[in-house]
């Protein structure tokens, strides 16, 4: 098909109540949907992707060993199998549009790659029309005992009985909940400071630096540990333990646990973690803080698991407030004490330099991915009212419980990129980010008094006047979006994430034929998983693709079901080949020297900024593509030591990766006009996204699937807040200024 025609095409699957108007994004009623034609263009823009996988990345190659997996010994056999999976599309097309059919129980296919498109896009029809077609091939290979044996290996109904160990115990689950500013997670860190051995678990690497800072600094034993790093205590064999949530040690019995952010538990991708740790945490108390739309999840769960539940329930020590006007798009009406929230690296830095240039004051940066002690230096000048470092400039990470003396939270925007497009923020997200307004004391205080957490409950029993939250935005159009959520409630969570353990999926994979794709096997799982109605199945987007670009090097089930964790990073240039240069170092458990690894660009440390030609944008994405190498070689480093010996060169290499690119952040500079016109097309294109999606989902509605929970996508181990949202940010914050346009506020000149 022509691309004009299939680019008509794609329109008319996303919009089928449009009929053959041009696209716009407006908010009007449309006509009264047309199921035939909606469905005919749907049909033929599956069909469309199809023949693109047989025709190329697909096609017929004797040489190839997965088609033997899928029983096709010759070209002849593969033609008469597409030819009846075409039929196959064809007739699930036609039962949608004559029967209104749609539904995953009488019309799986069509359900399944038409979710697949609202989701992914082009890309996500793709690779489900791919493992359509190879669960096609495989209709016959089982006979019907084995298929008996599948789903039975796939009920994953009652997730709760994979922790027998933490079943044989009475625990008692402290669920804190309430909003920002409440008390909540001091009273849960207090109670495992007066433990005698204990886990902190949270979301983002610098909470658990932050409890594990507090706790060394009150003398108490304390390990550390996350995805890319870990400090052990040496010589003690009692000590706390402050982690992310993905590495909650299940095997030590401990006294207290505290679980962190509960209402992440419901999250898309990451919500297995919670759920693992709530489920299989062997401690004889466990502290869940959060929010309140959690509670009948939780309820639910321990009613499962029979532990004793005890709610506690907070209100807000200090009065928050949305204001009646944003700033009018000027940073001229910024006041002491302003925390500006941005939602990527480029941003956050060119929104410092442009607001001291207009101001002529000082600007502190915080977020997730500077390293501890660059982070409470920067929340520590921004803390100190006698200095010049009137106000901050973070990600929203500060959401999740960074704790800064902030006055105000002002949003430069309300919209973000997630995976391939944009959306508006939630409801959630917004009121957890501007509730870090009006906040009395922080982590820096906590330290130097020893206490375990910096607690507003302190600052109101001492006597100081409460002060007045205050959050507002830059523009008008997303002050409104903010007042909105302020006036409603997050719907309370439904269900739990859970993830498969490895022993399942081995066991899983034995029943399959030598050579099968790995991929598959994880999509057949997913596609035949029992789970109750309190559950979800978690299913990282970038699975499907790391299981096929490892599926060349020999390996354990075991070890693949590790890489599908691992932090990569496929969208940056070269990361699906150090990918792969890390596999087969596994797959030959040898050859892990980090010099060694040709994919792994440490030449670029040799290369001056302003000489590397490709320019400045480029040099920065490959600076990152490097950084996010070493961190993955991190990551495998604590799993396979034996393999990656080069641990301590590691960290060395990170930390002048992470000074390059913080001396090139620095440098940036990005006009007032274009940081709003970077605004206006984000809202548009989150616009477009959710009309589209209303649209392609036709008389369902709304897809009642998970979503995001917290700070987004970026924060778990080993990834940080993303450089840019998008491309084009990253050539304007780059693009050379006329001298006499530069100017430093600060020069005295």
């Amino acid at each position: 098909m022509p691309w004009p025609s299939l680019q008509r095409e794609l329109w008319l699957a996303r919009n089928p109540n449009r009929g053959r108007a041009l696209p716009e994004v407006d908010s009007s009623p449309s006509p009264r949907r047309d199921p035939a034609r909606a469905y005919g263009a749907f049909r033929r823009l599956a069909l469309n992707r199809f023949s693109f996988l047989i025709n190329g990345p697909g096609r017929w190659d004797p040489k190839r060993e997965e088609y033997k997996a899928f029983g096709l010994p010759s070209k002849l056999d593969f033609d008469r199998e597409v030819m009846l999976f075409r039929i196959a599309i064809e007739k699930a097309c036609d039962l949608a549009s004559e029967h209104n059919a749609t539904g995953k129980l009488d019309n799986p296919l069509f359900w399944n790659l038409r979710k697949a498109f609202v989701q992914g896009e082009l890309a996500g029809l793709t690779d489900e029309v791919n493992y359509a077609f190879q669960n096609f091939l495989m209709r016959s290979m089982f006979h019907k005992s084995i298929e008996a044996t599948h789903r039975k290996i796939a009920d994953f109904r009652f997730p709760h009985e994979w922790f027998p160990a933490t079943r044989a115990l009475q625990r008692t689950i402290h669920l804190h909940v309430g909003p920002t500013n409440s008390g909540k997670t001091y009273n849960a860190l207090k109670a495992l400071e007066d433990a005698r051995s204990g886990i902190y678990a949270g979301p983002l690497r610098l909470l658990a630096h932050e409890v594990y800072s507090r706790f060394t600094a009150k003398g108490k034993k304390c390990a550390l540990v996350t995805g890319e790093e870990q400090r052990i205590p040496e010589g003690e064999d009692l000590y706390f333990r402050s982690c992310t949530v993905e590495m909650t040690p299940l095997n030590h019995l401990v006294d207290v646990a505290v679980i962190d952010e509960i209402q992440m538990i419901g999250d898309a991708e990451r919500g297995w973690a919670w759920t693992q740790a709530v489920l299989g945490v062997q401690a004889k108390e466990v502290h869940l803080c959060g929010e309140e739309r959690a509670v009948e999840l939780i309820q639910s769960l321990c009613r499962t698991t029979g532990d004793k539940l005890v709610i506690h329930r907070y209100q807000r020590l200090s009065p928050l407030q949305t204001m009646d006007e944003s700033l009018k798009s000027s940073w001229k009406h910024l006041q002491k004490g302003d925390a500006v929230v941005s939602f990527s690296r480029v941003g956050i830095h060119a929104l410092k330099k442009h607001i001291e240039k207009e101001t002529g004051r000082r600007v502190a940066v915080v977020y997730g991915s500077l390293p501890p002690e660059t982070r409470a230096q920067q929340a520590a000048l921004f803390n100190d009212p006698d200095n010049d470092y009137d106000f901050l400039v973070a990600s929203d990470a500060i959401g999740m419980g960074l704790n800064l003396e902030i006055k105000r939270v002002v949003f430069e925007q309300t919209t973000k990129r997630d995976n391939s497009s944009f959306r508006q923020i939630s409801t959630s997200e917004i009121k957890q980010i501007g509730g870090r307004a009006g906040r009395y004391r922080t982590a820096s205080h906590a330290i130097k008094s020893g206490s375990s957490e910096a607690s507003d409950s302190d600052a109101a029993s001492s006597g100081h006047e409460r002060q007045v939250g205050l959050v507002t935005a830059l523009e008008d159009d997303d002050l409104a979006v903010i007042q909105e959520a302020f006036e409603r409630n997050p719907e309370p969570l439904r269900t739990a994430g859970i993830q498969p353990p490895p022993s399942v999926i081995e066991r899983f994979s034995s029943y399959f034929p030598p050579n099968t794709p790995f991929s598959y096997i994880l999509w057949r799982l997913r596609d035949i998983a029992q789970v109750s109605d309190r559950f979800h199945m978690c299913h990282a987007k970038e699975m499907l693709t790391v299981a096929d670009l490892i599926q060349p090097f020999p390996m354990s089930v075991y070890d693949r079901c590790v890489l599908l964790n691992a932090p990569v990073f496929l969208r940056e240039p070269n990361g699906a080949q150090v990918l792969q240069a890390f596999a087969r170092c596994i797959s030959n458990m040898d050859g892990g020297k980090l010099v060694d690894i040709q994919e792994v660009n440490l030449e670029l440390l040799d290369i001056d900024k302003n000489k590397y030609p490709r320019g400045g944008a480029e040099y920065l994405r490959q600076l990152e593509t490097l950084h996010k190498s070493i961190t993955l070689y991190l990551w495998l480093t604590y799993r396979y030591s034996g393999v990656f010996t080069s641990q301590n060169l590691a960290f060395h290499v990170k930390g002048l990766v992470e000074s390059k690119i913080d001396d090139f952040l620095d440098a940036l500079d990005m006009t007032g006009e274009s940081r709003m016109a970077i605004a206006a097309r984000n809202r548009k294109a989150a616009k477009a996204a959710k009309l589209k999606k209303k649209k392609v989902l036709g008389e369902e509605g709304e897809e009642d699937v998970p979503g995001h929970e917290g700070v987004g996508d970026w924060n778990e181990d080993g990834r940080g807040e993303p450089l840019f949202e998008d491309p084009g940010d990253l050539e304007q914050a780059t693009r050379p200024k006329p001298k006499s346009q530069r100017h430093n506020p600060f020069s005295g000149g």
